[in-house]
This record gives C-alpha cells, sequence and structure tokens, in this order.
C-alpha cells in the first residue's frame, strides 16, 4: 500500500484533506476482479475536473481518465492472472483515494428471487439444510462475497448499497446458500480467488429483471401486459410502491443497471416461481432478458446458468402448472446459447416454496460452470427427454446426454410419477422399467399408447436419474 501511495503523490504532487473522488460501492476494498481481462472501472469527482489519474499495483501502470460535465469518469485496466492482494490509487489531483486487499480472479453474477436470496441462515421458521455444520467450515478469505441490497426503482440509479466480505461464519451466514455452494466449488476446484455479486429479491417477476425497451418490443408486449394491466411505460414511483420486486423493469432499475459494465466471467440465475402462473412465454421473455444483460456488458455471449424451479405443492398458494413452468425452463436451455440448466427434481420440498437443499442448487450450476466454462473434464451432465417410440401397448423412451444410462434412485420407480395415454389423451398410471439405456412404460388400460409424462405434476419427488443427477419432468404430447 505505501509503494502505490508513494507513486500517486509522485504523480499529483498533493494530497488534499477534503474527499472529492466516488467510487461505486462495489469497486471498493476487498473487491474481486476479473482475471486477465480489460475491467471497467468508473466513479465522480467534482464537476469541471480535468481527469482522474489511476495507478494499479499489479503493475505499476498509470492510467487517465477524462471527466465528463457531470464529473462522471470511466476507463479500463488490464489485470493479471489470478492472484493479490493488490491496491488500486484514483487522485483527481485534490485527493487520493486508495482502495486495497483487492483480488484478481474469477467473478460472478448471482441473481432471481427468493431462492437465490436465502441465505445460509434461512427464512423465518425455513432453515437451509447443513448450515451449522458447513458455518463451521466456511472461512476462505479468498472467496469474497457482495449483496445488493433490496431496490426497486422507477428509474436508472447510478449506484447500490452494499459490502464486500471475505468469507467466515457471519459473512456467509447472511449471504445467499445456493450462490455460496456455487462459489466454494468453484475455489476448490480452481483454487483462484472468487467473487460473488448477489442481486436478487424474494417474489421478484422476471419481467422486473429486464429494461423496458425490451418489455416494449412486439414479441414481448404481445403476452405480458395480458397479466399487468394497471403497468404503463413509463413506470411511476406509485406503480413500484404497489408491486415493488413485480413491477416491470423496477429491479432492473435499481439493482441491476447500476452493476451493468463491472467485468464477470458470467451469471447463475435461480427465479421462476413468480411466473409460474405466467407460464406460457417464459422461455421467450428468459432468452430477452439474456439477450439484453449481455448487450449491456458487452462481453459477448457469456454463460449463463439457471436452476429449473424445484416441485412444490402450488395448490397451496392457489397456483398450478409449475411443470409447464418447468418444461419452458427447458426450453429456454435449448434457445438461449451458451446457457445450461441445473435440475432439482431431487430436491423440491411438498409444503415450502423455498427447498432445504440449497447445497444441491449451488454444486448443480457449479458443475454446469467448471465443465462448460472453465473446461474441467469427468463431471456429470443431465440427461433430458429425446423421444419416444411405441411398440405396440409399451413406450419406449429415450434420452439426450445420457452417456451413464439413467436408473431410478431407490431401485424401482415410484409409480404415480409415469403416466401414460392412448388417443382419447386420458393419461393412466403406467409400470416403469429400465432396460440398457431406455425408460419403458406400460399400462393394461391402454392398449394403443401415444403419448408418455414423467413427474408431470406440481409436487413431485423426481426418481428418475442419471450419473447423479435427476431428469427433468417431461411429457411427449402437447395437449
Amino acid at each position: 500500500m505505501k509503494r502505490i501511495f508513494c507513486l500517486i503523490c509522485v504523480i499529483c504532487g498533493f494530497i488534499a484533506i477534503r474527499a472529492t473522488v466516488r467510487l461505486p460501492q462495489f469497486i471498493s476494498d476487498g473487491m474481486v476482479l476479473q482475471q486477465q481481462t480489460e475491467c471497467k472501472l468508473w466513479g465522480w469527482t467534482n464537476a469541471g475536473k480535468k481527469g482522474v489519474i489511476v495507478v494499479t499495483s499489479w503493475d505499476d501502470k498509470e492510467y487517465l481518465s477524462e471527466v465528463d460535465k457531470n464529473g462522471r469518469f470511466e476507463l479500463k485496466v488490464k489485470t493479471p492472472k489470478a492472484g493479490g492482494p493488490y491496491y488500486i490509487g484514483f487522485s483527481d489531483g485534490e485527493e487520493l483515494l486508495t482502495i486495497d486487499n483487492i483480488l484478481i480472479g474469477e467473478v460472478w453474477l448471482c441473481s432471481g428471487q427468493s431462492n437465490m436470496e436465502m441465505q445460509m441462515k434461512g427464512f423465518k421458521g425455513q432453515p437451509v439444510a447443513g448450515t451449522t455444520r458447513e458455518l463451521l467450515h466456511c472461512n476462505d478469505p479468498e472467496l469474497r462475497l457482495f449483496t445488493v441490497k433490496r431496490n426497486p426503482k422507477a428509474n436508472y440509479q447510478e449506484d447500490v448499497t452494499g459490502t464486500w466480505f471475505e468469507a467466515d461464519a457471519a459473512s456467509v451466514r447472511d449471504f445467499s446458500a445456493t450462490a455460496y455452494y456455487f462459489g466454494k466449488a468453484l475455489r476448490n476446484t480452481l483454487g483462484v480467488p472468487v467473487g460473488l455479486i448477489v442481486t436478487s429479491y424474494g417474489g421478484s417477476a422476471c419481467e422486473a429483471w429486464m429494461a423496458k425497451e425490451w418489455l416494449e418490443e412486439d414479441s414481448i408486449k404481445a403476452e405480458w401486459p395480458k397479466h399487468y394491466p394497471d403497468v404503463k411505460f413509463p413506470i411511476t414511483d406509485e406503480m413500484v410502491e404497489k408491486l415493488h420486486q413485480r413491477c416491470p423493469s423496477a429491479l432492473y432499475n435499481g439493482q441491476l443497471k447500476p452493476l451493468i459494465g463491472y467485468a464477470l466471467r458470467g451469471a447463475i440465475w435461480y427465479q421462476g416461481e413468480d411466473n409460474v402462473p405466467r407460464y406460457s412465454y417464459y422461455a421467450k421473455l428468459l432468452k430477452r432478458m439474456v439477450d439484453g444483460w449481455r448487450a449491456d456488458w458487452q462481453q459477448g455471449d457469456f454463460p449463463f446458468y439457471f436452476c429449473q424451479i424445484a416441485p412444490y405443492d402450488y395448490s397451496l398458494i392457489q397456483w398450478e402448472g409449475s411443470q409447464y413452468l418447468r418444461e419452458q425452463q427447458l426450453e429456454a436451455e435449448k434457445i438461449i446459447p451458451n446457457c445450461r440448466m441445473a435440475c432439482l427434481m431431487d430436491a423440491g420440498l411438498e409444503y415450502g416454496i423455498h427447498p432445504r437443499k440449497k447445497q444441491e442448487a449451488g454444486e448443480r450450476l457449479g458443475v454446469l460452470a467448471l465443465a462448460n466454462t472453465y473446461g474441467i473434464k469427468g463431471l456429470p451432465d443431465l440427461a433430458t427427454f429425446a423421444n419416444v417410440e411405441f411398440q405396440n401397448d409399451t413406450a419406449v423412451v429415450s434420452f439426450d446426454r445420457s452417456k451413464e444410462w439413467v436408473y431410478f434412485e431407490n431401485g424401482k420407480p415410484t409409480q404415480d410419477l409415469y403416466e401414460i395415454a392412448g388417443e382419447d389423451r386420458v393419461f393412466h398410471k403406467a409400470d416403469a422399467w429400465i432396460s440398457r439405456n431406455r425408460l419403458y412404460m406400460k399400462s393394461e388400460k391402454v392398449k394403443k399408447p401415444v403419448a408418455v409424462r414423467y413427474a408431470w405434476k406440481d409436487w413431485a419427488q423426481g426418481d428418475l436419474m442419471h450419473d447423479g443427477l435427476p431428469v427433468s419432468s417431461f411429457r411427449s404430447d402437447s395437449w
């Protein structure tokens, strides 16, 4: 720290007492910068300043940024391979501002609704499995955690509220459990610093995380306004006050827009429960959101990994049809480039919309990132429904990405999860068995089957597995 402090003193000539340089709260002590790239840094100083000098300690390099008429400056710095800690100094000629304990490593954005937001300590009366054990072993100064405070807004915001913390029992307890387990998986496998920025809000709609311009496009506008009859753009403070985290664009404005430009490796997403009543266009909606985020960040098609919502008895909240939302999420994986889905069919909670098995969620997202972004070999892959053929009275189901063959978790199937129908479109419970890598279904009540379904209901404890991972619910019909 002394070296960089002295270096900037020489460059600037003096240090004033009054602070004038201000940085976003996530560009601060303890942050993680993405390795081996150009990282954008920005902030504000007094309008009228000619420029801001920035010096990075990893290479002692000096950068100069102009200041616009509003006092904002912006520049990009080149980062080395993972390492640290480092320091960065900022000076506008009147003040030296240093931020220290900076690590260079892998940075991931973590977003969604309550199942991403759910802290390791759980919600009131809704625990996360294994918390006590994990808090005894979570100390890791190279895993850095930043949580964005809830802040839905009608207009774009320039900053968020939050602080970087090193992982320890106190910080992990109050941090997203899903994101933590994801970051821990990366740390254990890659051995480099990892920074996680969580911006989430329980009960939030996918529409809330999207810019109004995207929602006003014809293909999107034809769908969502049916469910938001009182919402008109531009949104107002009154609309946000009424709808909060469900107000279209409100979370984009307040919790995402300020982060745009901070260099990332990729993003993880756990959301969809709020969109169950609006499932029909979710794949299209999610694709437009991801396209928009990527365009905003200008980092190409950065990786986007998401959790399929877990099973839950939605009749408890007077909803139904979550299996259709899960189907839409399967479709989203197909139509979004550089995107994969983590399945949670075995990790739901019948009487709780917040499953306790957050380790499964985080680690499965970690498997996707490690295999697909970092090229780690030997990790399992999600098998998905590919096709069904009918051989007289028997349905034969095949799967994609199923090198290790499918199997039943308990050795034999749970019969009410497997259904078969004839031309009358009436589904009956089916006997199910597996031979080699094919799932067979048959029912005495269906002599000439034309369609099959698996776990096609809100609540189902999935038992069809592949390589240690659950297979998603599926159907062969479109009835």
